[in-house]
């Protein structure tokens, strides 16, 4: 820290004090922020985890059905009624704004008419079951999606922040407090010194007095 490079003057002891109150307000606004969305980020968190739970024990009812399928139906059978699904899903990509996060939201319009891609006849009810299954995981999974990405982009925006926040308590705001500290000091001594030189020339000017 340059402190020797500080122009000790009253103009910039007022300069620096008003870009310290401003560094002291900045720091309590982001300690604040961070706090904040720390609190966001640990329900984004928690919602994940229960979510990818529930996510995860469907999918294993889907995948248990599908294996249940495969050992009934033949092979060929099986390609052949999940070659061309005729179900279609379109996902609209919206924003929503967490503490300046502009986080995703996913919104769809499934047609569930068109489920099954092929007849029911030569076909399993287990396969039935998991297609069924795997098309009502859907908004589910997109919500999961929602949250991993949530919480990725506020974990993000947290380190950022907590960057900030030590920059200002441990660098800048005590460089701040140094300089206003020293140019104190050096406008304290330049009190003194006029104060003396006065004093000098006052002392002088009354031997002179005295002497006449």
């Amino acid at each position: 820290m340059a402190i020797a490079n500080v122009n000790p003057t009253r103009m910039e002891l007022t300069r620096l004090k008003k870009r310290l109150v401003t560094a002291r307000r900045g720091h309590k606004l982001l300690k604040d922020k961070r706090d904040e969305l720390m609190k966001q980020f640990l329900e984004v968190v928690r919602e994940n985890k229960a979510l990818r739970e529930s996510v995860e024990s469907r999918l294993g009812e889907v995948y248990d059905n599908f294996l249940i399928a495969s050992a009934i139906m033949s092979r060929q059978v099986l390609e052949q009624s999940l070659m061309f699904p005729k179900y279609r899903a379109e996902v609209d990509i919206k924003t929503k704004n967490i503490m300046s996060v502009n986080v995703p939201v996913f919104e769809t319009d499934e047609n569930k008419s068109d489920l099954y891609s092929y007849g029911f006849y030569g076909t399993s009810q287990e396969l039935d079951t998991s297609v069924n299954r795997l098309s009502g995981l859907l908004p589910d999974l997109l919500r999961l999606a929602e949250k991993e990405k949530s919480a990725q982009l506020l974990a993000v925006e947290i380190e950022k922040t907590r960057r900030r926040v030590n920059a200002l308590e441990y660098v800048m705001i005590p460089q701040f407090e140094d300089k206003i500290k020293f140019i104190k000091m050096k406008l304290d001594e330049n009190e003194r010194s006029s104060t003396i030189r006065l004093m000098k020339v006052k002392d002088m000017m009354i031997q002179e007095a005295r002497a006449k």
